[in-house]
């Protein structure tokens, strides 16, 4: 993922414009790049505002440092059950003859919502060799650019309980799987706030590369989604 950041004064200034680039095409919405951005005006420009607004293709996102991370001010977008035959051959060429319990679909953001039967754990959702390969074949007309594979979270009273699980795989903008996806998370936490019946939740996204988000639904209809971050890199690009 590539992205740019335009702005005026980055040590003072607290509005910022940004876009977001996947190796094939420029995605609307991107939460880790986001975090990214936030996490540099903060931690090494030291940008004196608590709260920073970046500009987008999605509206006006906030960016609120905290001691324990950095919060995320997301649109909350929501799931419509979705027939099974009319993606069926999409499902079946991802993963097979895997059990489903349900099917949404999110118009706004073209991702498909599979959740797999309450039957299966966390270990298999990690393990699930999932075929990113032939999807592009089977789904060509545009209506989804991303599917979200999700399961529901451990029994009340387990250790580091979690809400539920997910992968988000998006061969169709260049991404085969990405490791924790920020925008697949503004339907995921729309889509388990109702069948949960719980506005904050613990959730995590268990790719390779994975990690943990806590989310907080707003009354107005967005949500929180709550991270850590870590400067791993540094460098200067020269022309």
């Amino acid at each position: 993922m590539i992205w740019f950041l335009f702005g005026f004064s980055s040590s003072e200034g607290s509005r910022f414009g940004l876009r977001w680039f996947t190796p094939a095409c420029e995605v609307p919405l991107c939460g880790h790049a986001t975090l990214a951005s936030a996490a540099v005006l903060f931690h090494k420009i030291k940008n004196v505002n608590s709260t920073l607004t970046f500009v987008t293709l999605s509206g006006e996102l906030r960016a609120k440092r905290e001691e324990d991370g950095i919060v995320l001010d997301f649109p909350l977008y929501p799931a419509h059950p979705q027939d099974f035959h009319e993606v069926e051959d999409l499902i079946k060429t991802a993963i097979g003859d895997t059990l489903i319990q349900d099917i949404c679909y999110s118009p706004d953001t073209r991702k498909l919502l599979v959740r797999l039967s309450d039957t299966y754990n966390r270990s298999f959702l990690e393990n699930l060799k999932v075929n990113t390969q032939n999807l592009l074949q089977v789904e060509n007309t545009g209506k989804v650019k991303g599917l979200i594979l999700t399961l529901k979270g451990d029994p009340d009273g387990q250790a580091q309980a979690f809400d539920f699980y997910s992968r988000y795989f998006a061969p169709w903008l260049g991404v085969a799987e990405d490791p924790v996806t920020g925008s697949a998370h503004t339907v995921l936490s729309s889509y388990w706030s109702q069948q949960l019946g719980k506005k904050n939740m613990h959730a995590c996204q268990c790719s390779c590369r994975g990690g943990e988000l806590e989310i907080s639904l707003h009354p107005d209809g967005r949500v929180d989604i709550r991270g850590s971050v870590a400067i791993v890199l540094e460098g200067t690009l020269t022309a």
